[in-house]
């Protein structure tokens, strides 16, 4: 079932105006909490937006790649502790694309919004744009925000001939992997 899962799986910029139901959302959360982090330390903390207001402002982190989460009924934003694990990044990553795949598997379409190291205008970064929104604590950082809703668009599968097998070598470096 996982192949399947990742192989129709595509990033969704567009949703239905319909809320994700209590039951799929608990689901989601679910899947962020059993994702894996380095030594158990579990550093990632979530934060769920469904308020529209708070969505649009949340859209607006940073100049490109965000605006389309105005119209997401959802936004899960993944946030993690740097004292907690040396693997933090990681972790959150790990953890937000456990996010993708639930609601992948859940038929609800979902984009990664990345926040770490971007800007929200010149003199202030996304993550303190967000944090102030949303009032996180300042010993957390702000790595990512996944939007998730029902698609209203369809995007199909990328082909198995498109995949970059020539990125792909076996046993060392250079020598070509012929799967």
């Amino acid at each position: 079932m996982f192949l399947p899962l990742i192989q129709k799986r595509r990033s969704i910029r567009t949703y239905e105006p319909q809320p994700v139901e209590a039951e799929k959302l608990e689901l989601l959360v679910e899947a962020a909490l059993r994702s894996p982090s380095s030594m158990g330390n579990n550093p990632w903390e979530f934060v769920i937006v469904t308020d529209p207001e708070v969505l649009e402002r949340l859209s607006k982190a940073k100049p490109h790649g965000a605006t389309f989460l105005k119209n997401a009924p959802l936004a899960m934003v993944v946030c993690a502790n740097p004292g907690k694990s040396s693997a933090w990044i990681e972790d959150a990553s790990i953890a937000a694309i456990f996010i993708h795949l639930a609601a992948e598997s859940l038929d609800l379409g979902s984009c990664w919004i990345q926040i770490r190291d971007r800007m929200h205008t010149e003199d202030m970064s996304a993550e303190e744009y967000i944090s102030e929104i949303l009032s996180i604590p300042r010993h957390l950082k702000v790595e990512a925000m996944v939007a998730i809703g029902y698609p209203a668009e369809k995007r199909a599968p990328h082909a198995q001939e498109s995949l970059q097998y020539d990125k792909v070598f076996y046993g060392t470096y250079g020598m070509s992997y012929k799967g």
